[in-house]
């Protein structure tokens, strides 16, 4: 109960070491996650996801600093990739976003997909809800930029930012459905390079071909230019930031935002049924070394996968096949 009482009085370092706990699957960190649950759920959730290369970062550094300009706190979850050798994020938070070090109403943290699908880690949704309680009023999740398997941002996001660049093959990226169906705005970024134009003119070809019922929101295209035109930047980064506020207030001004709500919570509970019933399943069956002998029998043909899932769900579970 103290750390889940340090955690809501916003302790930059207690908050930072449960995070890492979460990374690193260190169970008594489900006990600090349950007593601070209650005290989450009034954050913005914003995702930014896009290509590698596409200014994610830069992009998210600019909406940090509008929004402290407002007086609001901001969290941030930046996804990078795994480090073969440790584990650990091979971006860190401490080449990112400096500037932003001394300020206490911004927590930056980076955090290592470790394999995951969807560009995002596991630990994702246990650490929004970590920055939630702290009293975090905007928090960015910066995805480590995998493709189309990025739509796993959405269980977790209220508002997904699409960060596309011309010149990069993102006009054949977004003709491809999962990750374009899931943005709510799109942001043409590096916006001076050639071919700006012809990348707005197909998203808002692929925008007015989908299905668009009166009153619904759709997504709008905006332009951000290079961070070395500082004047033209800020004015590209103001849109972006007064848009995401505007998505905010639609999905509550037509109570959508109980149905974001409502996904997240099931995706929560899935991934927590996962991890408390099959997680401790695969684990005994590893130790018990059941696990290299079903692999042994698929591998000499004696059975199929379906099977011996079968079995395994009869033996641990009491589960039969129909």
């Amino acid at each position: 109960m103290e750390r889940a009482k340090k955690i809501r009085e916003g302790d930059v370092r207690t908050a930072s070491r449960l995070i890492r706990n979460i990374e690193d699957n260190i169970p008594e960190t489900r006990q600090i996650i349950k007593d601070i649950f209650l005290h989450t759920g009034n954050a913005h959730v914003v995702g930014i996801t896009g290509s590698p290369g596409a200014g994610k970062s830069t992009l998210v550094d600019g909406l940090i600093e509008w929004n402290r300009g407002i007086g609001k706190t901001v969290g941030v979850l930046a996804v990078d990739p795994t480090s073969p050798f440790t584990g650990g994020a091979i971006l860190g938070d401490r080449i990112r976003m400096q500037r932003h070090a001394e300020d206490n109403g911004v927590f930056v943290r980076s955090m290592a997909t470790r394999g995951s699908l969807g560009g995002l880690s596991k630990a994702v949704g246990e650490a929004i809800h970590v920055l939630d309680a702290m009293g975090k009023e905007l928090i960015m999740v910066e995805t480590v930029g995998a493709g189309q398997q990025e739509v796993q941002v959405m269980n977790y996001a209220h508002t997904i930012v699409l960060v596309l660049v011309p010149g990069m093959g993102d006009e054949i990226q977004v003709l491809k459905a999962g990750i374009m169906e899931i943005a709510d705005i799109f942001v043409v970024n590096k916006a001076d390079r050639d071919g700006t134009k012809k990348l707005q003119r197909e998203l808002m070809a692929i925008l007015d071909m989908s299905p668009n019922r009166s009153g619904q929101w759709r997504p709008p295209i905006l332009t951000v230019e290079s961070a070395f035109e500082p004047v033209k930047f800020r004015k590209g980064i103001e849109a972006v930031a007064t848009t995401i506020l505007g998505h905010h207030r639609y999905l509550f001004d037509n109570n959508v935002i109980g149905d974001c709500n409502r996904r997240r919570s099931r995706y929560e509970l899935n991934d927590a049924l996962v991890s408390c019933i099959l997680d401790p399943i695969l684990n005994q069956l590893i130790v018990d070394g059941e696990m290299d002998r079903m692999v042994d029998k698929l591998l000499q043909g004696e059975t199929d996968p379906v099977t011996l899932a079968e079995e395994v769900a009869g033996k641990y579970l009491q589960i039969t096949a129909d």
